[in-house]
């Protein structure tokens, strides 16, 4: 979810520009009221952890994404629908309903660093499967909120995706799209 936050809207909250990256009183009380107003108007609700990343613009104001991150794998014997949907061999796939959707995710991704995956079509749906390794711990939680903006995390492993699905590009599927549809 992204929200946008006025430099006139903190002002009215007392709010200093400064203080706006400090965990203060005034911005926890802030952030939970955004968060209950995203729950009534579009249904966002918070279910385990969250990410949130600050963007300030100089004139306008702060924008904020906020992004649920799967959870820790649940204890040995347990498992959920979202232990599913991760593959066991150290990557994740994301599914978008329209091509230009993975192309509005690579424009972002490819300026933060070089990253493998490979691109699929599968059962209506285009999948970008990513190697945890390749994506540096630091940026971890920003590829996350950039894919699940205009994607979701898939419940399929990138094997199924080897075996069943089409491949578009192997390995190098960022650079693939960017050259062409930048």
């Amino acid at each position: 979810m992204r929200i946008f936050i006025s430099y006139d809207d903190l002002e009215a909250r007392g709010i200093d520009r400064d203080e706006m990256w400090q965990n203060g009183k005034k911005v926890q009380e802030l952030f939970w009221d955004m968060l209950e107003v995203a729950y009534a108007e579009v249904g966002f609700e918070i279910a385990g952890p969250i990410a949130v990343e600050a963007f300030t613009m100089p004139t306008e104001g702060v924008v904020l994404i906020v992004t649920q991150v799967p959870s820790l794998p649940p204890a040995s014997g347990e498992q959920d629908e979202e232990t599913l949907k991760r593959d066991p061999f150290g990557s994740f796939v994301f599914a978008f309903q329209d091509f230009e959707d993975v192309v509005q995710v690579v424009r972002p991704l490819s300026y933060l660093f070089p990253v493998d995956c490979s691109l699929f079509y599968y059962k209506d749906k285009y999948h970008l499967s990513f190697d945890d390794e390749t994506i540096p711990e630091s940026h971890y939680d920003l590829v996350w909120a950039i894919l699940q903006e205009h994607g979701e995390l898939a419940p399929v492993t990138s094997a199924v995706l080897e075996e069943y699905g089409k491949c578009i590009a192997d390995g190098n599927a960022l650079e693939v799209i960017r050259r062409h549809f930048a």
